[in-house]
């Protein structure tokens, strides 16, 4: 039976904030280039694997459909919650485009929606959230440059904080991905999650050299002489994801792992709901699988305010200038759209007309 065809709440006990931790890995560009450029380090590879999951949804619709009907009604009221494209017009430029991404290598992902092929291949400059993903060495330098936001200082490790069942568990997780615990011992939770958050079909795509979607826009921008503008750097990206307490980031990977195969259904159901263009779906989605976690919470209003809104914040007043130039396609993570202080309405207050291509 699938772990989603019971009641949420059966999950409670051992989600909490896992899968909201997850949603800030998904969303952080720095942690798809970390799997890549560790991958690289240590010449680690998974065996190819295919994907497999369920929906969650699907499920509830058979287990719970009040639930449902009140994570679709949260949904429904989320500003700009609805479409991947978006036409950004304003200051008598040629328009500009949009694109809400998700930082995997899934191929219908990487086809993108109807419309952005076209927008992307009119554009004169590219906007991504980091352009140091296009260097394998810049990346790798970026993430070790200042190692105390990745690694833990003096002689502790990992295993100074694990319980033997959890040591266990981590050491299963990272052996299934090809991956001896004693490499990444020195390495901070939320680090070690870039390995292990994600389902092993995912892994082995990148560890087979699989660009995901932002980097191959980016890859694409150069080759085909675009101007290539990135609006974080990696360190930028660091230093948000260190920010939150440690405690946070070993209980949550903890609980991550102890997710198993259901990490699977997350992913399975995260992408249905992008390609739907569901994107203010998938906040509400997660905190329903995380059912003891509101957006109340302090721990998930850091994790919002310091991972999402802050962000969302840096990205519009550092894309404004460029987009007042017109010509320009911008790519970034799907969740820094939809809500009121998502990147859609962020513009408009900068005086650009924003609009969904259908």
């Amino acid at each position: 039976m699938n772990t989603f065809t019971r009641p949420v709440r059966d999950l409670a006990t051992k989600a909490a904030d896992g899968l909201l931790w997850l949603t800030a890995l998904l969303n952080l560009l720095t942690a798809a280039s970390l799997v890549a450029a560790l991958l690289h380090v240590s010449e680690a590879r998974a065996e190819e694997t295919d994907c497999a999951g369920s929906n969650i949804l699907t499920g509830l619709e058979h287990s719970d459909p009040a639930r449902l009907a009140a994570l679709r009604a949260e949904a429904a009221a989320v500003p700009n919650g609805k479409g991947l494209l978006w036409k950004i017009e304003g200051h008598g430029q040629a328009p500009s485009f949009l694109l809400g991404t998700m930082h995997v290598t899934d191929p219908r992902v990487l086809a993108m929606p109807g419309g952005a092929t076209e927008a992307f291949a009119r554009a004169e400059t590219v906007i991504v959230e980091s352009d140091e993903i296009v260097d394998q060495n810049r990346a790798t330098a970026a993430i070790m440059m200042q190692p105390e936001l990745t690694m833990f200082t003096g002689d502790k490790t990992i295993n100074d904080f694990l319980k033997p069942e959890d040591r266990a568990l981590l050491e299963s997780g990272l052996k299934a991905r090809g991956i001896p615990l004693p490499l990444v011992t020195k390495m901070k939770p939320w680090m070690i999650a870039s390995f292990v958050a994600l389902p092993a079909c995912e892994f082995s795509r990148k560890a087979a050299g699989a660009s995901f979607l932002d980097k191959k826009l980016a890859e694409d921008a150069l080759r085909e002489g675009k101007t290539l503008k990135g609006l974080e750097t990696l360190v930028e990206q660091l230093s948000a994801m260190d920010s939150l307490p440690v405690e946070m980031h070993l209980k949550a990977l903890i609980e991550t792992l102890a997710l198993g195969k259901t990490i699977d259904d997350v992913m399975t159901t995260t992408t249905d709901l992008y390609l739907s263009g569901e994107t203010g779906t998938i906040m509400p989605m997660m905190k329903l699988a995380s059912a003891g976690i509101s957006s109340d919470d302090a721990g998930y209003a850091e994790f919002e305010q310091r991972i999402i809104i802050d962000r969302n914040r840096i990205m519009a007043d550092r894309a404004a200038p460029l987009l007042k130039g017109g010509g320009v396609f911008m790519a970034v993570g799907a969740l820094h759209l939809p809500g009121k202080e998502g990147l859609v309405e962020l513009l408009r207050q900068q005086g650009f007309t924003v609009t969904q291509v259908e």
